[in-house]
């Protein structure tokens, strides 16, 4: 992998600005005022939202609060989506601050996983990294991990450490030179158009003839309808951390560069805003 720090520094310190508010129908004790934070977009809304439940608890009465939740313009915010996917993907058009509406209260178990701790998070999280060193190196990097390494990926990611979580990190993001890339691309793409969560396939940086394959060509075999326009005219925006990369830059690199922590491309497709 090129060592490109400042694009991997730029990604990992994305911040979206974000204001909570309590949800209408919960049952306080006196007002509550939104709460403001900056939301990092590598990570989990579960794991940096201590202090949003902290600031509502303390005007609402322990019967009244149960397991908290999250939700934009009436849809549940899934927890174990990074967040900057989930901003991609439902907001990414909307003005700044993004309005979250926090609840308590009618946990929409339909629509969300239960988030009982910290612990499940950190499951769900490593669960995604073996998954994804599966697709790049059959499980051997990170099956050679000690159990440390593991925990230091996490720590990394909880604490906000950026060093400490690609000095690990790198491990992962290394191949044979004689190899070109990775044997495939952890990928997922999103629509928020479809009821199918996303798409994942099996999909190789490199073509059969050695040439390196570019992220249109990804679009171009697993959902061609993100790049193709019918009538010519421009229908979407293909999005990873807030921006759109060009189609031709090739995947390997935007899979060594602009993959979220837990070493997959989070891809969303949205429609293109009117003006």
């Amino acid at each position: 992998m090129t060592d490109d720090k400042d694009v991997l520094r730029d990604v990992w310190f994305g911040r979206i600005p974000t204001c909570f508010t309590l949800y209408q129908d919960e049952i306080t004790e006196r007002e509550a005022e939104p709460y403001y934070l900056l939301l990092p977009r590598v990570s989990y809304l579960t794991l940096v939202t201590d202090k949003v439940k902290k600031h509502f608890q303390k005007v609402m009465r322990q019967e009244d609060i149960s397991e908290i939740w999250f939700e934009y313009e009436g849809t549940p915010l899934k927890w174990h989506y990074p967040i900057g996917l989930l901003f991609d993907l439902l907001a990414s058009s909307s003005a700044l601050p993004w309005n979250i509406t926090v609840h308590f209260k009618s946990f929409p178990e339909k629509d969300l996983l239960h988030c009982p701790s910290k612990d499940a998070i950190e499951a769900h999280f490593m669960s995604c990294m073996k998954e994804a060193d599966a697709l790049k190196h059959k499980s051997q990097v990170i099956n050679e991990m000690q159990k440390k390494d593991h925990k230091q990926l996490w720590m990394g990611l909880q604490n906000d450490r950026f060093d400490q979580f690609w000095a690990i990190n790198r491990k992962l993001m290394e191949y044979p030179a004689e190899e070109n890339g990775f044997r495939y691309i952890p990928f997922r793409i999103y629509q928020t158009t479809t009821e199918r969560p996303f798409i994942q396939k099996l999909f190789r940086p490199v073509a059969a003839d050695g040439q390196l394959h570019t992220l249109g060509d990804l679009l171009k075999e697993v959902c061609p309808s993100a790049i193709d326009p019918e009538d010519g005219e421009k229908k979407n925006q293909v999005m990873i951390h807030g921006i759109e990369p060009m189609l031709e830059t090739p995947l390997q690199w935007l899979s060594g560069h602009l993959s979220y922590p837990d070493n997959f491309l989070h891809i969303s497709i949205i429609p293109q805003p009117t003006d």
